[in-house]
């Protein structure tokens, strides 16, 4: 009788296997979604590219937590609930500093005028500054 193969014994192999399979995954995301974010044109290096649900009560999983283990399919669908976003973007979106352009907000000039003394803009560049008092 042949003996049973266990994990132990393909552990690197299987890690590499899921490793390559997410990095071809991630690869076809980014390049189903255009390649680069269309707001500033990032497309310089994919690590810096990110997923942005436009709507979070869509969003069934996250794209690049375990996203990359589900079926092409069901990442697809997921896609079409987001934007790629460059990183500095997706973290100004998320301080609604800025928003998608899919996602124009016709009162977002108001959150600033409600915080002015949260952010501050110095030289086009959004810099968090600490409430006063």
């Amino acid at each position: 009788m042949a003996e049973r193969r266990t994990y132990a014994d393909r552990r690197e192999y299987l890690i590499q296997a899921v490793r390559k399979r997410r990095k071809e995954v991630r690869r076809k995301a980014i390049l189903y979604k255009g390649g680069r974010w269309q707001k500033c044109g990032y497309d310089r290096c994919v690590e810096a590219l990110e997923f942005h649900h436009l709507e979070s009560s869509d969003k069934d999983f996250g794209i690049s937590s375990k996203g990359y283990t589900r079926s092409w399919d069901k990442i697809r669908e997921e896609l079409e609930k987001c934007v790629l976003l460059c990183a500095n973007c997706h973290r100004e979106t998320h301080v609604r500093l800025q928003l998608p352009q899919e996602t124009v907000v016709v009162n977002s000039g108001e959150f600033r005028e409600a915080c002015p003394e949260r952010f501050t803009i110095r030289k086009g560049n959004p810099e968090r500054s600490l409430p006063k008092g």
